[in-house]
């Protein structure tokens, strides 16, 4: 009897404040969850997953499995036991939120950075953990998906291929194509045989196998395949296997941020990759390039998930006040019938004739109007927009600008999603609440009016940002950070405890 006193006096000073392992212990009158005779098991699955934390891009000292283990060894009284008790389960606490939703909180790291990250009740957590079995309910903590198993597995061949030396000198060449030779033609071949894109090959010429390989390799950076090494395919072949595993550590935290049902059916944006494509039961079923935010001030285009309500045929553009007043009032003010397509719009809602405006005597805080465009193929949302209202007003849209999708670095908007194919993703919504979706998009169309098409069932929309993504069949790509966000995540990670090289086992 004395040993439960001391032992549960103990515990209540050590986990004092901490109101989810008071309700916890008082729930089941102080038991313990780790020391107790019979928690063996419990303690040993646990110690097996925070060992190989790493693994998964997590901050694995911050678990502190030597410690732990080390003070399991040194329990002397049952005031250590309780102590241990307590951190024991801090520990797992600790782990389970990183593991579940991420080591970060996004926001903190970039206010672009603004999904809703599903985090889990803890006192519910250690609750279903302590009534399961210890070894199952650990295994399911981590995000399901197979995209993370994937990156996992990806990270740990990335950290072999380092060790071994990665993949060699890099290629000092400003331009390679077919037909050349010499040094940065060999460089070039050695690297791409070490990444796989080339069988062994002694050939000293950039001839069509090494062609084909530089295509294959495009393909899997974004890049146009044209089978030339330019100065953007070998900034990708040069990047070093170093910050490639930091990309995939990245994606990870990612995917932890994104660790919730994304949907039977869901549409998925890639900023990275400039790429918008609808999923169905797994598999993609419409796919379309896409353009993004500028890199520049506050038009970068955010990161979150929302669904997609409604869309809106021949919209009239409602040109945000930024824009207004900061690209069409200098404007105006120079020329009044500059941007004649332009409507200028008074506070009822009239449109006014502007030779009775003096835009001269309005400052950017002062322009009492506000400026439309009707609808019209000029006009700059195109002939549809796709509606999941949001605190950014972020949006996918058709736009007249068609010549800008054949860029390979397509950031240009001012946030919102450009599309390349809208009328086609128009058609893929509707599909599964009519028989006749084309007809029903193209007679809205033919009105020439605003029209609004409601979804029957709202879809889920995720914009993300991914700079390495797996493939089902165990290939990595990768895209360029346009944004620098990896860089950011990296660097918060690192500060966390995340290291490069910490897997074990």
């Amino acid at each position: 009897m004395p040993r439960i006193s001391a032992f549960r006096q103990a515990l209540a000073v050590a986990i004092a404040g901490d109101r989810v392992l008071v309700d916890f212990y008082r729930a089941r009158d102080d038991r313990p969850l780790w020391t107790g005779m019979g928690d063996a098991p419990r303690r040993q699955a646990f110690f097996d997953a925070i060992a190989t934390a790493g693994a998964q891009g997590l901050p694995q000292e911050r678990y502190d499995p030597v410690k732990l283990a080390q003070d399991f060894r040194a329990v002397q009284t049952e005031g250590d036991r309780a102590r241990l008790e307590a951190r024991m389960s801090r520990a797992f606490l600790r782990y389970a939120h990183d593991v579940q939703t991420g080591v970060l909180r996004p926001a903190s790291v970039s206010p672009d950075l603004a999904m809703d990250v599903p985090l889990r009740d803890p006192l519910k957590t250690i609750e279903n953990f302590a009534a399961s079995d210890p070894a199952a309910y650990l295994a399911e903590l981590p995000p399901q998906m197979p995209q993370y198993r994937r990156l996992v597995k990806a990270k740990l061949d990335m950290q072999r291929l380092i060790a071994e030396g990665g993949w060699g000198p890099t290629v000092h060449a400003d331009k390679l194509r077919p037909g050349d030779t010499g040094p940065a033609v060999v460089a070039l071949r050695n690297r791409l045989m070490a990444m796989g894109y080339l069988g062994r090959t002694a050939l000293a010429s950039y001839d069509g196998d090494l062609q084909a390989a530089v295509q294959l390799f495009q393909d899997d950076h974004g890049l146009d395949p044209d089978g030339v090494a330019g100065p953007d395919t070998l900034r990708e072949i040069n990047t070093s296997a170093t910050d490639r595993l930091k990309s995939i550590v990245v994606a990870l935290e990612r995917l932890r941020w994104l660790n919730m049902p994304w949907g039977k059916r869901y549409v998925w944006v890639n900023e990275a990759d400039f790429t918008a494509r609808v999923v169905d039961d797994g598999k993609t079923v419409f796919s379309t390039r896409a353009i993004v935010g500028k890199n520049d001030g506050d038009t970068r285009s955010p990161e979150f998930s929302n669904s997609i309500k409604f869309m809106i045929v021949n919209p009239v553009w409602n040109v945000p006040r930024s824009i207004a007043t900061k690209e069409y009032l200098p404007m105006l003010q120079k020329n009044p019938n500059a941007v004649s397509y332009l409507n200028i719009v008074n506070a009822k809602g009239q449109v006014v004739d502007r030779s009775t405006i003096d835009f001269s005597q309005y400052t950017q805080k002062t322009f009492p109007y506000e400026i439309k465009q009707p609808p019209s193929r000029r006009n700059a949302l195109g002939l549809v927009k796709f509606m999941f209202p949001n605190r950014f007003n972020i949006y996918l849209h058709d736009t007249p600008a068609k010549s800008l999708f054949r860029h390979e670095t397509r950031a240009f908007s001012h946030g919102c999603i450009r599309l390349n194919d809208p009328f086609d993703l128009a058609y893929t919504l509707l599909a599964p609440q009519t028989s006749d979706p084309k007809g029903v998009f193209q007679r809205a169309l033919r009105t020439g009016r605003e029209t609004t098409i409601m979804l029957e069932k709202p879809v889920p929309v995720h914009l993300t940002y991914f700079t390495a993504w797996p493939t089902p069949k165990g290939g990595m790509t990768y895209r360029h950070d346009i944004y620098g966000r990896d860089a950011l995540i990296w660097n918060a990670l690192s500060e966390a405890g995340v290291a490069l090289g910490d897997v074990q086992g």
